[in-house]
């Protein structure tokens, strides 16, 4: 897709179909150990974990195409920065420029149903994603974050995607590397039920401040890594939230555990929910909310993105 195909794409279609987990479930059910510096990003490199990569993709994408609905997928590239790449000793590899192709191959798989596939180049803040004293000012984040972003843009991905963002400054830092590529972007938080990020920044300063900083402006902001109860609680908040933010804000990428940030990253077991209770509660949003992008984080599987999907479906 060209920049102005995908933005066509977002705004024609009622709903789009998210991925549900991938480096979750990959931790979580997997023989195969995740890198310590680029988590599941060289997995392509090799046969095994390619493969194991690859089975996960290919449940989500037969998800979509059984309910034609259209989804988006996102490059295995969540921490594929150029510094992080060099410490995986893997500096001689276009990492994210071979994550894409192995997604567009999967994608191409699909026969007539790929063209209504998105394929979205994804990466997050430099430090921990749970942890706003590790955030980037957003001078330092523009300058880290725009090699990166550039290198996705020229493997040719449809869009970009900044995801599990705990921090303000550096969400304007990569915003605004973001739209110097020239491509759409989708901006993603995490989210507070007191309708804030994890740095206690306001949902509504958070865009308020994004929109006004940077041309061209996100395409969209969703939200990720946050239950759909929370959520919910999070853009009714009648001091954080405002109705920018439920305009600007057009949908969730749902965790199964209605937990604390802080829980949830310290928590050692898995916690889920039935299949048929998230589809339900994440397909409510689009009905009650107009949410439009609604897929799965952590906890998910394709069982629950199936349940999703037929609930969007209907």
């Amino acid at each position: 897709m060209t920049p102005a195909s995908f933005r066509m794409f977002y705004t024609n279609s009622p709903c789009i179909l998210g991925e549900g987990a991938i480096i979750e479930r990959l931790r979580r059910n997997s023989d195969f150990e995740l890198d310590p510096h680029i988590v599941n990003s060289a997995f392509i490199y090799d046969d095994p974990k390619r493969e194991s990569l690859a089975a996960i993709y290919r449940q989500y994408l037969d998800i979509g195409r059984q309910f034609n609905l259209p989804l988006i997928l996102s490059t295995p590239t969540w921490r594929a920065s150029r510094e992080r790449i060099s410490e995986a000793g893997c500096a001689d590899k276009d990492v994210n420029g071979d994550n894409f192709r192995f997604l567009d191959e999967l994608r191409n798989e699909c026969g007539p149903y790929a063209k209504k596939v998105a394929v979205g180049g994804l990466l997050s803040c430099r430090g921990d994603a749970f942890n706003p004293d590790e955030a980037l000012s957003a001078p330092e984040a523009r300058k880290f974050h725009a090699w990166q972003a550039e290198k996705l843009a020229e493997a040719g991905v449809d869009f970009l995607l900044a995801a599990t963002l705990p921090v303000l400054s550096e969400a304007i830092g990569l915003s605004a590397a973001l739209s110097k590529t020239g491509m759409p972007y989708i901006i993603s938080f995490v989210a507070r039920p007191q309708g804030t990020l994890i740095d206690g920044t306001p949902l509504k300063d958070a865009i308020q401040s994004i929109d006004a900083a940077v041309s061209p402006k996100p395409l969209t902001y969703i939200v990720n890594c946050t239950h759909a109860s929370i959520f919910k609680q999070a853009l009714f908040d009648e001091v954080n939230s405002s109705p920018l933010v439920r305009q600007r804000i057009g949908g969730l990428l749902a965790n199964t555990a209605a937990l604390k940030p802080e829980e949830l990253d310290e928590s050692e077991n898995l916690v889920t929910e039935a299949p048929e209770i998230f589809g339900q509660l994440v397909g409510d949003l689009k009905n009650h909310l107009g949410m439009k992008i609604l897929g799965g984080c952590c906890g998910t599987d394709d069982r629950h993105i199936r349940q999703l999907a037929k609930r969007l479906a209907q």
